[in-house]
């Protein structure tokens, strides 16, 4: 389904519901080519906004309610905004995040009717969450006149997941979700937020993920937890004897070995991976600049070698697809992305080679996944906006 056929569903069933709404947000998923992990870390990462997208449909009420409804999973809910708490349904609470939030910032808002869906699949690893959230605030700075930038709504998404949804992810994806630019990378320092755009033009070039269909299990949320506790502890053990390491972004390979004994094994392991990952984001921001995709793509490999190996956040079904795709002909980088447990591989694929590598990848679903492929060639969007009818900025 194309947007402007995405937009005419999600305003026809708010039409259904409601009657008509006041505005439809556009809030983008995110691929991230390079740099798992390394965003609650302060580090580096390479994401960009794609064309799989959620939408909202919108308008402010009079009083203090607050209706949702979620088309794709035929589901309703409504509540008061004085009697705020989370959700046992859990997708209501990346709304009410927001709506919390922004009560945190000392606003007094008025409810709101809500209508959305989209075409990010749930749990695949390309920010569902961050694009519903970020386009919910983005949504209600619109409609209420807040007064928030676009580096502003980013930041209070991640607050909303952090203390509301209970997963504390770092930036990356409510960043990239709102500051996409169209056919543009972001190479973002997720320390102070300073950022580059890098094109991403090479019309022989494609970004392919193939999805797992392994969806996360609500357990994820406390292994991802789990590797984000293990970070902070090794970084706070190394800040002890070196106070200029604030984050796993300041450590050094070699800093790291050299305290490997005062480390727990495991939590070695995890900030190795760490440093290994920020280093090669910088690598391949580099091969890009330089025109060596081959360079890069070697990146991506590495990357997903680290996060099986080191991190520990694949599962077999990521490690099939992503073996599969490394030995097939134009194929020049493939790694899991996300946090992991399931979800999507991203595929670094020559234009010329895609009909081949869909076949063969459709083979390797079928002979050895047992099931259908599903497979998403993505282009790189704009990020969060007002949508009109009829247009997506590409």
């Amino acid at each position: 389904m194309t947007g402007p056929e995405q937009h005419q569903r999600i305003r026809g069933a708010f039409k259904a519901a409601f009657g008509e709404p006041e505005l439809v947000v556009r809030g983008p998923g995110r691929v991230n080519l390079i740099g798992e992990h390394t965003d609650f870390n302060m580090g580096f990462v390479l994401p960009a906004a794609v064309d799989k997208a959620i939408w909202l449909a919108l308008r402010p009420r009079e009083d203090d309610l607050c209706r949702f409804r979620a088309v794709d999973l035929d589901a309703s809910f409504e509540t008061r905004l004085p009697e705020l708490a989370p959700s046992d349904l859990r997708w209501p609470n990346y709304l009410l995040g927001v709506y919390s939030e922004l009560a945190a910032d000392g606003h007094g808002l008025r409810g709101v009717d809500c209508v959305f869906g989209g075409d990010v699949p749930i749990g695949s690893g390309m920010s569902s969450s961050a694009a519903l959230e970020c386009a919910f605030a983005f949504g209600l700075n619109e409609l209420f006149g807040l007064g928030y930038g676009r580096q502003d709504l980013a930041r209070l998404g991640q607050r909303a997941e952090n203390r509301f949804v209970g997963v504390n992810c770092g930036i990356m994806d409510q960043f990239a979700s709102v500051l996409g630019q169209s056919r543009r990378l972001i190479r973002l320092d997720c320390r102070d937020l300073s950022h580059q755009f890098i094109p991403f033009e090479d019309p022989g070039l494609l970004l392919v993920l193939c999805d797992t269909r392994v969806r996360r299990s609500l357990a994820t949320g406390g292994e991802y937890n789990a590797r984000r506790a293990q970070c902070e502890a090794g970084a706070a053990s190394l800040r002890a004897r070196h106070p200029e390491v604030q984050s796993l972004r300041d450590a050094t390979l070699e800093l790291l070995e050299a305290h490997r004994a005062e480390l727990d094994p495991l939590v070695f392991k995890r900030c190795a991976y760490i440093v290994r990952e920020n280093q090669r984001v910088l690598d391949a921001c580099q091969s890009l600049a330089a025109g060596d995709v081959e360079a890069f793509g070697q990146r991506m490999n590495e990357s997903h070698a680290g996060l099986r190996d080191e991190y520990e956040v694949s599962c077999p079904e990521l490690d099939l697809l992503a073996a599969r795709a490394q030995s097939l002909p134009g194929v020049l980088g493939s790694r899991m992305m996300g946090a992991g447990f399931g979800g999507c591989t991203i595929n670094l694929v020559r234009e010329a080679e895609l009909e081949r590598f869909e076949a063969g990848m459709a083979e390797v679903y079928r002979r050895e996944l047992r099931t259908e492929p599903l497979i998403h060639v993505c282009r790189l969007t704009g990020g969060t906006e007002i949508a009109e009818e009829g247009a997506l900025r590409v």
